[in-house]
């Protein structure tokens, strides 16, 4: 081995700072939507946003683009309108709840998949699939139920989004076998610009001024939560574990609420840091399933 090679640890330990990185990155979303939203109507920012990144992926694969089949345009129209549903539930959510109340919500998702993927592949979840939604329910109530037995528009549109998500992840997991992952999420994401783009249209007004803050949040969006978390997360999952890029990026709710209170100063009840802490508890046990102690076990037996 030369100097300039990197032992397989070290390999895992940048692709876990990679991946840290991604996690914080996602979390400044939900901060960056939330300012960006008094500007600028929630399908315009999606269609730029998603329109920003099929452009930079189109110059990016450019050749490899010529590979595309009917069946990549098919999974990926698929994946892309389920892509554009969940985000348009949880853009518009926004407006009608906090950043770090969307951050936990959101999160749910991953509670959520192996119940639909129950219903695509007929087998049956374990007991940590149950647990951990039994954790998020209570969460979800203590997070939300501020008073009265109501869950606001805001946090039922978020809630409606983490289960488009989780469909997202099921279809790709479905579709994905046996096709190029990079040309999937080129049509997906064309697909959802396309979608977003005639929904703004329709539906809301054009915007008439361009702000310093709104061409920023766009930014943002475009280049870090789409475009660099995505590369940076195909490629650091090659040197680490699922378990570990599981329970990595689960920190992206833990990010988006710090920076919540951090930036937008909300604030944060005893009841509500009491529902946070069970829906992260509910993400970490339905991605991880504790397998990083069962390992730490087995070394400590060994």
């Amino acid at each position: 081995m030369t100097k300039t090679e990197l032992t397989p640890k070290r390999k895992m330990i940048y692709a876990d700072l990679s991946l840290l990185l991604v996690a914080l990155v996602w979390g400044g979303g939900f901060v960056v939507m939330k300012g960006a939203l008094d500007n600028i109507t929630p399908f315009y920012i999606m269609a730029v946003r998603f329109t920003l990144a099929t452009a930079i992926m189109c110059l990016i694969l450019n050749k490899r683009l010529r590979n595309i089949t009917k069946k990549d345009l098919y999974a990926g129209a698929v994946i892309g309108i389920l892509l554009f549903l969940g985000f348009s539930a949880q853009t518009i959510g926004l407006q009608y709840t906090t950043a770090s109340k969307q951050a936990f919500l959101t999160g749910t998702n991953v509670v959520i998949v192996p119940f639909l993927a129950w219903m695509v592949h007929k087998q049956r979840p374990d007991g940590y699939a149950f647990s951990s939604t039994f954790l998020a329910l209570i969460g979800i109530g203590l997070l939300t139920i501020q008073g009265s037995f109501f869950i606001n528009k805001g946090d039922l549109l978020t809630l409606i989004c983490a289960v488009f998500f989780a469909a997202h992840i099921v279809s790709v997991g479905y579709f994905a076998k046996g096709k190029d992952p990079f040309l999937l999420a080129f049509v997906q994401m064309a697909v959802a610009a396309l979608i977003f783009s005639i929904f703004a249209l329709i539906f809301e007004p054009v915007p008439r001024v361009f702000d310093k803050q709104m061409v920023s949040a766009v930014a943002y969006l475009v280049l870090f939560p789409t475009l660099m978390a995505f590369v940076i997360q195909n490629t650091a999952q090659q040197f680490t574990t699922s378990t570990r890029t599981a329970l990595i990026l689960c920190l992206e709710s833990v990010f988006g609420t710090i920076l919540a209170v951090m930036f937008l100063k909300e604030m944060l009840t005893i009841q509500m840091i009491a529902g946070c802490v069970l829906i992260l508890i509910a993400i970490v046990l339905a991605e991880t399933k504790l397998d990083f102690l069962k390992n730490r076990k087995r070394k400590l037996l060994h």
